[in-house]
């Protein structure tokens, strides 16, 4: 893309050839896509994505299960030989609080609240 443009091209239009490359090929994957029937097949993508590791693939399957359709998995790296699977209910922000005061699992750190309201803003 930035060849064509040193060389020339209107950015714009490149950036629209762009949108419509990716629309056709999301039509297109969405074409040859076909969805997992159970949880075996689930198991079985996870295994094939992860070097044909069966362990890991009964882990995302299992996590799968457990939120859903619509739900979010974030797979994370690990300083330990185990593999390990946690459910979090809710939300969890990984950005820390903003004070320790806030914290009121001592335990492990954190602040856990129970139904909070919750301000965002842009700076």
């Amino acid at each position: 893309g930035m060849k064509s443009v040193t060389a020339g091209m209107n950015p714009m239009d490149l950036k629209r050839g762009i949108d419509k490359a990716v629309i056709a090929a999301v039509a297109e994957l969405h074409k040859m896509s076909k969805p997992c029937a159970d949880t075996n097949a689930i198991a079985q993508v996870g295994s094939i994505s992860a070097n044909s590791d069966d362990a890991i693939g009964n882990i995302i399957a299992t996590a799968m299960d457990k939120v859903g359709k619509e739900g979010v998995i974030t797979v994370e790296e690990g300083s330990g030989l185990d593999n390990e699977l946690d459910v979090v209910e809710g939300m969890q922000f990984d950005r820390g609080y903003l004070s320790p005061y806030f914290v009121n699992n001592q335990q492990s750190m954190s602040a856990e609240l129970e139904s909070p309201f919750v301000l965002l803003y842009d700076k």
